[in-house]
């Protein structure tokens, strides 16, 4: 699905301001009956601008005081090593992003833990320990100015 018009765009918003919406409460927002309203929302998770849903949670709350941004350089860009770092990555909860950047770094991840000790034990642990890293720099976050999820939707230009 290309072409996002005006009435997807107001689904998309909604639905990322309520993933629990009903389709009940959905279509009443939108003044359109059921019916074409379940059928929009059941286009947009089949052609994949919906990918899931899920509960936001507080990582403090959690206890997850620590927000790090680490940029990584690797020495090692062949496929079994970049295969076994995207493997790694994957798999460890504490990663919450990675992104292969341009620049003077290879990989910025966003990573989260208890307190500067596990950060600290993490470091140690997980990421000098990932096939052909050379340098680690991690900056922490002071304070969460925004933190959101929510994409901004446009109507499609034909």
């Amino acid at each position: 699905m290309s072409d996002i018009d005006a009435i997807n765009v107001q689904i998309l918003e909604l639905m990322q301001g309520d993933g629990r919406m009903t389709n009940t409460r959905l279509a009443e927002h939108l003044n359109m009956s059921e019916t074409p309203c379940w059928r929009r929302l059941k286009k947009l998770e089949e052609t994949g601008i919906i990918e899931g849903y899920q509960a936001n949670l507080n990582r403090r709350k959690l206890g997850l005081g620590v927000m790090a941004f680490v940029q990584l350089s690797c020495s090692e860009h062949d496929q079994a090593a970049t295969a076994e770092f995207q493997r790694i990555i994957e798999v460890t909860p504490n990663i919450l992003a990675c992104h292969n950047t341009t620049g003077e770094d290879d990989f910025l991840l966003i990573v989260v833990a208890r307190d500067l000790d596990d950060y600290s034990a993490f470091v140690d642990n997980t990421l000098r320990r990932l096939p052909g890293v050379t340098s680690i720099r991690s900056n922490l976050s002071l304070k969460e100015m925004k933190a959101s999820s929510k994409l901004p939707v446009r109507v499609s230009k034909r």
